[in-house]
């Protein structure tokens, strides 16, 4: 008997990373993507847009609806990642400009759509970038809580730290207000943090893999992974860098890539040297309730290889 397909809205601000996160979605027969929101993160919006719909065409899937939602996090200044991504967000391979058109309609809401159109708990949102559109949306129609399926999110860590400042991940920093509420709505949360996706790491064997599928996505995804994980290998000193965002997509294909457990996540608001910092009770020394599953580990080479095969069908 066949399964029905997993609906999905993506969430995302691509990113190279975000590419291959949005790559493997779609190349999965298993999922329903209704459509992606784009959100100012990486890079401003008129890019994050725009590179959505370069690669939904990559991926031979010009259909997809592609939206665009906040060009900036809820009450603060835009902070983007340039340094990491480049001036395009996708710097590395040359990608045509899309042909597919943007959709008319905000992001924002779409995604209110969606879910007060869709059956109760039928959606899942896999946000890949800044959480305002979801925050936004929460913000608007605080009656869409209850029919969340669940959100699965790349952005946080604990074990790891920060990426940004000492305390905070980037995702996160960026609007931790929007995240604030998200961690506060009660809907069913997966946290794929730094903990994690540190240990998702693009060898240049993992790479060369990519490459040899020698194919218009495959050698992009190769190309892109070799811009991308320049900054980390000289900031970790590792072979390669961490790939973060495609595990919120690995999650939903095979879960039993990963463990974690279930913590409360409070977010950082308030200070400025702890700013948008992700403050787990990991060791459970307040009385909060879990209100996140908070993943730490992962079977790297079944990810990689997940990913590959899922790339190699484009």
């Amino acid at each position: 008997m066949e399964t029905s397909k997993r609906a999905i809205i993506i969430d995302t601000d691509p990113g190279h990373d975000d590419a291959v996160a949005i790559q493997v979605a779609l190349a999965s027969p298993e999922l329903d993507v209704l459509g992606i929101t784009a959100v100012a993160g990486n890079v401003p919006l008129g890019l994050t847009e725009k590179n959505c719909r370069i690669i939904c065409e990559l991926a031979k899937r010009p259909e997809t609806r592609v939206f665009a939602g906040a060009a900036g996090p809820m009450k603060r200044r835009l902070v983007t990642a340039e340094n990491i991504h480049g001036k395009s967000g996708l710097d590395g391979p040359e990608l045509p400009d899309p042909m597919m058109k943007l959709q008319a309609q905000n992001g924002v809401d779409f995604i209110i759509e969606v879910l007060k159109s869709s059956p109760e708990k039928t959606v899942t949102i896999c946000a890949l970038g800044p959480l305002t559109n979801i925050g936004l949306a929460l913000q608007k129609a605080p009656e869409i809580v209850p029919r969340v399926k669940e959100i699965i999110l790349m952005g946080g860590g604990f074990f790891e730290g920060g990426n940004v400042t000492p305390a905070a991940e980037f995702n996160i920093f960026v609007d931790p207000d929007a995240a604030a509420l998200v961690f506060g709505s009660g809907i069913p949360l997966v946290v794929m943090p730094l903990d994690v996706t540190h240990k998702a790491q693009t060898t240049a064997a993992r790479v060369k893999a990519f490459r040899n599928l020698d194919t218009q996505a495959g050698i992009a995804t190769a190309e892109l992974l070799d811009f991308f994980e320049r900054f980390d290998e000289e900031k970790y000193g590792t072979d390669g860098g961490p790939l973060h965002d495609p595990n919120v997509i690995a999650y939903l294909l095979k879960p039993d890539l990963y463990s974690g457990r279930f913590v409360n996540v409070e977010i950082e608001t308030e200070s400025e040297l702890t700013m948008g910092m992700t403050v787990v009770d990991y060791w459970k020394v307040t009385r909060r309730s879990p209100n996140a599953f908070w993943v730490t580990d992962l079977d790297a080479d079944g990810f990689f290889e997940l990913i590959l095969h899922r790339i190699g069908t484009l």
